[in-house]
């Protein structure tokens, strides 16, 4: 289990974009409960199947994934968040697990709540209510799409979709990414991420080297990637609407 900072953090200096758009006065009581927490590289937010005791809200740069298991020392990622949601969705809904591992993929920084101030929060605040509703009215487009892309599309693309969706949550040009937690990502083995990869490098998209993605070309990576990405990325825009708006 991640522990607090030991460091005294703003709760105004959050980049998480649920956070920011949350009027102060309506949600006083329940970002009071808020306690920033460094989120390190591999760091597992909770186990399959385990009561979730907190949930996360990244903030920018930080992203991590919802891995199933497919036996031993298999899973795939069915789903990304980074500062444009939470993870800990199943406590929103009343559950208190999901088959689901939660592994930080690229490090940061964030926010968490205990499961049980969360739902007091919902319960007091409207738009805390109607901000995680838009966010997981988008999640469920992004696990629902990318589940059709990994059954349908090359895992060049695919490959080019999930670099560019990390892209967009660690917001920087390089991040860390190694090929066993990409296999992860696209449900391959590792000589299928080598390829596709190599591809993506060789056409002066990307450069691949020693775990860490430099995206070279964003507007090429864009291209070679499916039309999945961008259904993916519209989905968000009724959380970032409000976000931008706040």
């Amino acid at each position: 289990m991640l522990t607090a900072m030991p460091r005294f953090a703003e709760r105004g200096s959050s980049t998480n974009q649920l956070l920011r758009a949350l009027p102060p006065d309506d949600s006083a009581i329940w970002l009071a409960t808020l306690e920033p927490v460094e989120l390190p590289l591999r760091a597992v937010l909770h186990e399959p199947n385990a009561t979730i005791s907190h949930v996360y809200f990244p903030d920018r740069g930080a992203a991590a994934s919802l891995i199933a298991s497919l036996g031993v020392d298999r899973g795939v990622e069915v789903g990304t968040v980074g500062d444009d949601g939470f993870l800990g969705l199943p406590v929103m809904f009343g559950a208190e697990s999901e088959p689901f591992r939660a592994v930080i993929q690229v490090e940061g920084t964030g926010w968490r709540s205990s499961a049980s101030a969360f739902r007091q929060g919902l319960d007091a605040s409207a738009a805390l209510r109607g901000l995680c509703a838009r966010y997981a009215q988008s999640f469920i487009v992004q696990v629902g799409q990318a589940s059709a892309c990994n059954r349908t599309h090359s895992v060049e693309e695919r490959c080019a979709r999930s670099l560019l969706m990390m892209h967009d949550r660690a917001q920087e040009q390089e991040f860390a990414l190694t090929q066993d937690f990409l296999a992860a990502m696209l449900g391959v083995r590792r000589a299928g991420v080598t390829v596709a990869a190599g591809a993506l490098q060789r056409a002066g998209l990307i450069q691949y080297r020693r775990g860490h993605i430099t995206v070279v070309d964003r507007a090429g990576l864009e291209a070679a990637s499916c039309a999945c990405y961008l259904v993916i990325r519209e989905s968000y825009a009724p959380v970032l609407a409000v976000a931008t708006a706040s």
